[in-house]
């Protein structure tokens, strides 16, 4: 029932359609609070995150439609349609993106408002996030079990870099003029891109 939770968890945190804790923090706190068998973890925790992102992609045209102005969602699809290249290059940047402790959700909004195919992102982001989610559960059921402070571990220097990254990446996701970037070769900020 535990690894249950797991996978509901990992599942409706990836669902979330702005930024949110990543799944591998629940997940070590789950392996650890329960004393759970870390493989079972990441065999339960990371087919729910891939489900959740699914989902997100899935919900996410109608969500942006609603928060966003016509002219951010138009260019969150041009970015998103960009993914939906050859197989060559559309996994290659998939797979590292998500071996990077940053935030998918950028990625699956964009991807679910160009309505890009499952097949293009799927199985690259579930190769990266197996990978990732395996070295950030060791590391961090390694470093609850031989610290006498968790606190002071969360709020480390890398952990508050990685966050202010990943929050840095969404705000240019969503305040980047991307199509005048990508078909002018021109950086331009809008910060008006709520209805």
């Amino acid at each position: 029932m535990i690894y249950l939770g797991v996978f509901l968890a990992s599942l409706g945190i990836d669902l979330i359609p702005i930024f949110s804790p990543p799944v591998w923090t629940m997940m070590v706190f789950m392996l650890v609070k329960f004393d759970l068998n870390p493989w079972l973890v990441l065999a339960v925790g990371v087919p729910g995150s891939v489900l959740g992102r699914y989902g997100l992609s899935l919900y996410s045209r109608k969500f942006f439609s609603k928060v966003l102005k016509p002219e951010k969602s138009e260019e969150m699809e041009f970015v998103g349609k960009k993914l939906n290249g050859s197989l060559w290059r559309a996994w290659p940047f998939v797979l590292l993106y998500s071996l990077l402790p940053l935030s998918t959700t950028a990625l699956f909004s964009a991807a679910g408002v160009a309505r890009i195919k499952p097949f293009q992102i799927l199985p690259p982001f579930f190769v990266g996030k197996f990978i990732s989610d395996a070295a950030m559960l060791f590391t961090g059921q390694m470093a609850i079990r031989n610290s006498a402070d968790f606190v002071t571990g969360v709020f480390s220097w890398k952990g508050i870099a990685t966050a202010g990254v990943g929050l840095v990446l969404l705000a240019a996701f969503l305040f980047l003029d991307w199509r005048t970037l990508l078909m002018k070769k021109k950086f331009r900020l809008n910060f008006r891109i709520w209805k």
